[in-house]
């Protein structure tokens, strides 16, 4: 990957750091902040490097003021504000950050001398606190046109997929993963699902999760497949 591409795959950072952005989300799902989305996950040494150098030997102002992130550790990620609010608007992240604190998870907004309020990041040995849970498929979006999405099913919902879904089948795998595909190209999901389901690694629930928000984007937007 290039130094200028900013990776926005959730699934790139450690399990422990996905789980604390999912809840982190979910959190903010119903807080009613919904216009929040990822904007870099993962960053390699020669990517950190790279963002160094702006503002002191390559043209532009100051974004990074360290070599070391935790950015190159899989722990930690950044958001913005999708429109019309401002991108770093500063009443959404504070709101963010102030669930983040409740959540154990450490933000930047709280940091002395380089405040960074849209970052965010834990340490290895975080875990999810007390009386909090994934309470189904939280949907982080990775750009503006997305929003934030707690898809909570119902027992009936699951029998039915786990009933109509087989993963063992040829057939039903290549009709998802071409339906999975096309979403990914309209931008509706991320890339990092249909990876998951082609290694095998998609459970029932999830994938009628991700069934359901992409027909509700379809039907808001009109888009029409044959």
């Amino acid at each position: 990957m290039s130094v200028t591409t900013t990776c926005r795959d959730l699934t790139e950072l450690l399990p422990v750091a996905q789980t604390a952005c999912r809840l982190l989300f979910q959190e903010c799902y119903k807080a009613g902040i919904r216009n929040i989305f990822i904007t870099e996950t993962y960053r390699s040494q020669e990517r950190q490097n790279y963002l160094y150098t702006q503002g002191r030997t390559r043209p532009g102002s100051i974004v990074t003021w360290t070599l070391n992130s935790n950015h190159k550790s899989r722990l930690a990620w950044d958001i913005a504000v999708a429109p019309p609010q401002s991108l770093y608007d500063v009443a959404t992240l504070n709101k963010v950050g102030a669930i983040a604190q409740k959540l154990g998870i450490t933000w930047g907004g709280d940091w002395t001398g380089n405040i960074d309020r849209p970052h965010f990041e834990v340490k290895s040995t975080w875990r999810m606190p007390t009386g909090y849970q994934l309470e189904g498929e939280v949907i982080v979006p990775s750009n503006s046109k997305l929003r934030v999405q707690l898809i909570i099913k119902d027992k009936k919902e699951e029998k039915m997929m786990s009933n109509i879904w087989n993963p063992a089948s040829p057939a039903m795998q290549t009709a998802a993963e071409a339906f999975l595909a096309q979403a990914v190209k309209d931008d509706i999901i991320q890339a990092s699902h249909l990876k998951d389901l082609q290694n095998k690694q998609m459970t029932s629930d999830r994938l009628l999760g991700l069934y359901i928000t992409i027909s509700q984007r379809r039907n808001k937007t009109g888009i029409v497949y044959h």
